[in-house]
């Protein structure tokens, strides 16, 4: 996070500093197929005098002169230029770093805002097998109401097949307008299933809370988005008005989101001048950000952590686990997204997320493609998104670590 680009208001750029809500993972590789192809090779000399050092302007001009000669189909001048643009930038290699088009981009500040237009469904990238995994759904949402659920591979979208190739597109084809309707194709435990989902206005909910047995707090953060901090903060007001004297912070399932917020939520546990995160730009230069206010939470603390904990939540785990003295982590070793992308919006709507920064824990450990090592593992449970008091072993463990 760059401190100088702090939150002002409501705005959606309250900060620029994001990390994405959902943890993604991609690797490109380029292939040449020609096998079973209707492909024609030209005997003609190569267009044009383009070389390896010639620029994108002067190459790109070229092939569109030979486009507008040869080509028997219609052109869309802005499809060109867009596909060009998401192309050069997607040539960088980086998995997070990418443009959107007007319409994307605004999706994307949507998600953030926290209230869209969708089935209200978390998805992210499993790359060692190239699918699009369900990671969680929002709750009341159309797709939890629908029965979507945690670890379900997405197979298609209104019948058009996709794969983890497709991930960067799928978004916005589950998105549309509301009152229409989607149809998302699941394998489930080698079943084949099909939901069809009406899109609605979603109003993320990020936070919710109850007490449990023994004067035991629970938060469940679902993603660092919104105005969460401010969420977080009135759902531990409201618990200990209710009598608890100790906290659970789950974050499973929480694929990252604003640093802010996160920053926010961990300064409620941390004294004032504590480190809480250091970021390291292309540079090296390290900025240190600190606490900046005194402490408000000192009651026992166990946060819940799994795999799909990444990001925001990341930076959450490794402040709680090095800087408060009364909190343990349990579950499993988390994600491991360690770096931070910032957002830029262009004047004609468009934007690009680039990686700008690298980010270490408050005793400069490093998390990308690491993850958070939890105090206390317990990794015999997938959590769902729905607490379940009777069959979830690593809500369990917290309740026994806290009632020692």
């Amino acid at each position: 996070m760059n401190t100088k680009n702090k939150k002002q208001g409501n705005s959606i750029y309250k900060t620029i500093m994001t990390i994405i809500a959902t943890a993604v993972v991609t690797s490109i590789v380029t292939t040449v197929l020609i096998y079973g192809s209707a492909t024609k090779i030209s005997t003609e000399n190569a267009i044009g005098s383009a070389t390896k050092s010639s620029s994108i302007a002067a190459k790109l001009a070229i092939i569109r002169n030979k486009i507008d000669q040869e080509y028997i189909g219609e052109v869309n001048e802005n499809d060109l230029i867009e596909g060009a643009i998401k192309g050069y930038v997607a040539g960088l290699g980086d998995e997070y770093t990418e443009y959107f088009p007007a319409e994307e981009m605004s999706s994307f500040t949507e998600d953030i805002e926290g209230e869209f237009v969708g089935i209200g469904v978390y998805i992210t990238k499993d790359t060692q097998n190239n699918l699009i995994l369900v990671y969680g759904t929002i709750p009341d949402s159309p797709a939890e109401k629908a029965g979507l659920k945690t670890g379900d591979i997405i197979t298609s979208v209104d019948g058009v097949e996709c794969n983890g190739d497709d991930y960067d597109t799928i978004t916005s084809s589950i998105k549309g307008k509301e009152g229409t309707k989607v149809t998302i194709g699941i394998l489930r435990d080698g079943e084949e299933l099909s939901f069809e989902i009406e899109r609605k206005t979603v109003e993320v909910k990020h936070v919710t809370s109850q007490k449990l047995e023994n004067n035991i707090g629970y938060i469940y953060i679902s993603s660092f988005e919104g105005d969460v901090s401010s969420q977080f903060e009135n759902s531990y007001n409201d618990l200990v008005s209710k009598g608890i004297t100790s906290l659970i912070i789950d974050i499973r399932n929480n694929g990252g989101g604003v640093v802010d917020e996160s920053l926010d939520i961990a300064g409620m546990m941390t004294n004032k001048g504590q480190t809480l995160l250091i970021e390291s730009d292309k540079n090296g230069d390290e900025e240190v950000i600190k606490a900046e206010k005194d402490k408000t939470i000192t009651m026992p603390i166990v946060l819940l952590v799994n795999e799909y904990s990444a990001s925001a939540s990341e930076i959450l785990a490794g402040i709680l686990k090095e800087d408060v003295d009364n909190a343990t982590i349990i579950g499993n070793t988390t994600y491991g997204k360690g770096v931070i992308q910032t957002l830029y919006p262009l004047t004609d709507g468009s934007g690009i997320k680039i990686t700008t920064n690298e980010y270490f824990t408050p005793n400069h450990n490093e998390i990308n493609k690491i993850g958070i090592e939890p105090d206390i593992k317990v990794d015999d449970y997938l959590f769902t998104g729905t607490l379940d008091q009777e069959k979830d072993t690593q809500l369990k463990k917290a309740i026994e670590e806290l009632t020692k």
